[in-house]
């Protein structure tokens, strides 16, 4: 849900802070007062494209910010970019200075264009009549129906990936089957090589310890010989000093304690000393010379530096480098295995079949059922004899999403042949066509028009959250539409707002009567250092500001009559009604 726009010194918007709450809100005024400046500084926020041109004459910069709700599905995507997840809210700032210059933020961190325009798509569609969005996209309109078909588009693109896996790794297989078979000759010589050696995993370590023991085997019998001479044998001995020392504390402790206390420790440092005597005796006896060992261990040692330098590795990683090889074969084997890689690509391909017919399936089932609800709304929307239809195309090869393209075409009028939504001319048709879509989205296949509005409150908000965008705006979808038709738009985005967060630029006073909030935006003349300039000013209105604006919108002039018919209005779409102020309508 989109909770706030700022805007600072956008086209004619000096400043502005606008608090959006949830359902439907409608922003309504006269012609050329900025309504349609807030769409487009939300665009702007979302990544879109922006110049010098969206900057008010005579300052520095615009600066537009957005807080949204975060989707709980974008905190991967957030994640993954490197960007906070800030307790759930999702904060976005855009700026553009007077040389077109341009900046963004994502959660207070610099962000890209690109990434604003990849936020944008899960959280707002824009439906206007010169931005007609979503159902132009097929993936969209592929995702619009699946989603009534119940398909698991997930599972559906996971098959796909596996068996174009699989068709890779056997193209490589049968492309590089002379290639493959000298890279094995290769591995398995150099195989042959390292197991001759059969270096073990630690014995690099092992060899080299062994080899420096030997190799001054007369220095280390020297030392053992001195520290045991010096410890029992010189004159005087260590082990007879200490002892000594020990019984001349012992005879005096009795005058002071302490002295007893450090006896008992030279006596234990002397019960040490012996037990390290002992092996220092031990050890002398068997570190003796061993001249054949020692050539035996410089012929190993030549033998591994030999392989090191050949295959360029330090000596103590060839028993990794020999597993890396025996895995490299192995996976050349597999490889070289043609007949288990084709029986890999076929078992892919018929699960790829059977979950793709399952979805064809399922989509002819729906398909007619939504095109015949959605054309049934096209009537009430003032398109008489106007119909949709939900084209399944075949495809000439299997795609990640199925057998067949999916395609919107329309006819507006009776007697028309349906076209693609894309070369439909009528902005005014594609976005009430959108509202169509959309409504269809929450009231149910079969349900009637009337009974499907009025039980929408209680069903959507039972429905589970998806990855559609969560802010619908209808930018001026009602121009050219009145009377009846004009009420069933406004009845239907009243009810889409119990799903969704809706924004509707309006002039319709049947459509302003269904809102749950209503914002009024004007233009003031005010003066400064440079002479006037023309800004946009938007009020929240309260009851009484509603009536006076409905008021204005049914006829220009504000009469007893035009107050009288819009607390009606009011009064039909439930909307509270108080009587009109006679000031002008106040912030909120």
């Amino acid at each position: 849900m989109l909770r706030r726009l700022t805007l600072r010194d956008f086209v004619i918007v000096d400043q502005l802070e606008l608090d959006i709450g949830p359902g439907l809100t409608v922003l309504t005024g006269e012609t050329g007062a900025g309504k349609s400046i807030l769409i487009d500084a939300l665009q702007l926020v979302l990544g879109q494209r922006g110049d010098s041109a969206v900057v008010r004459e005579g300052c520095e910069r615009a600066d537009i910010g957005a807080e949204f709700d975060a989707p709980a599905h974008l905190g991967a995507w957030l994640d993954e970019a490197g960007f906070d997840d800030n307790d759930g809210l999702l904060l976005l700032r855009r700026t553009v200075d007077a040389k077109g210059k341009s900046r963004a933020w994502i959660n207070g961190s610099p962000a890209t264009l690109t990434q604003l325009g990849d936020l944008a798509q899960h959280l707002v569609d824009i439906h206007g009549q010169h931005a007609w969005q979503s159902l132009t996209r097929p993936e969209a309109v592929r995702a619009w129906l699946d989603g009534h078909a119940g398909v698991d588009t997930a599972a559906l693109q996971q098959a796909w990936r596996a068996w174009r896996q699989a068709q890779q790794t056997l193209a490589t297989a049968q492309a590089g089957l002379d290639q493959q078979q000298q890279e094995r000759e290769r591995l398995q010589w150099q195989l042959q090589e390292a197991d001759r050696l059969a270096p073990g995993a630690h014995e690099w370590a092992d060899l080299n310890a062994e080899h420096a023991r030997l190799a001054h085997a007369s220095q280390l019998q020297d030392a053992a010989r001195e520290a045991v001479m010096l410890l029992d044998d010189g004159q005087p001995a260590a082990l007879d000093l200490l002892h000594r020392a020990a019984a001349a504390l012992e005879a005096a402790q009795a005058h002071d304690a302490r002295l007893g206390e450090w006896a008992a420790e030279l006596s234990g440092a002397a019960v040490q000393a012996r037990e390290v005597l002992r092996a220092l005796q031990h050890y002398g006896s068997e570190a003796d010379l061993d001249p054949q060992r020692l050539q035996q261990l410089d012929e190993r040692l030549t033998q591994w530096m030999s392989l090191a330098r050949r295959y360029r590795c330090p000596p103590e990683e060839l028993p990794a480098l020999q597993q890396r090889w025996r895995d490299a074969l192995a996976d050349l084997d597999r490889l070289g295995d043609v007949a288990a890689l084709q029986q890999a690509v076929d078992q892919a391909w018929k699960q790829l079949q059977k979950l793709a017919k399952a979805a064809s399936t399922r989509r002819q089932a729906v398909a007619p059922r939504l095109a015949e609800r959605v054309s049934t709304l096209m009537q009430a929307l003032g398109m008489a004899g106007g119909r949709l239809e939900v084209a399944l195309l075949p495809q000439p090869e299997m795609q990640a999403y199925g057998l067949e393209g999916i395609e919107l075409r329309v006819a507006g009028h009776a007697g028309t042949t349906p076209r693609p939504l894309a070369k439909v001319a009528s902005g005014g048709e594609l976005s009430r066509l959108a509202l169509a879509v959309a409504v269809t989205g929450i009231t149910g296949l079969d349900a009637d028009l009337d009974q499907g509005l009025a039980a929408v409150a209680g069903s959507a908000r039972a429905t589970p959250g998806d990855q559609a965008p969560t802010v619908l705006i209808f930018d001026e979808i009602d121009a050219g539409i009145g009377g009846a038709v004009a009420d069933t738009v406004g009845r239907m985005m009243h009810a889409l707002g119990a799903r969704v967060q809706v924004l509707a630029v309006t002039h319709l006073a049947q459509v302003a009567a269904y809102a749950h909030q209503h914002a009024r935006v004007s233009k003031d003349t005010v003066g400064g250092p440079s002479g006037t300039a023309t800004v946009s000013r938007l009020t929240l209105l309260d009851a009484p500001g509603r009536v006076h604006e409905i008021a204005r919108l049914l006829g220009g002039q504000i009469s007893p009559e035009s107050l009288a018919h819009a607390r009606t209005l009011l009064a039909q779409a439930g909307a509270p009604v108080e009587t009109p102020s006679t000031s002008s309508p106040r912030n909120r």
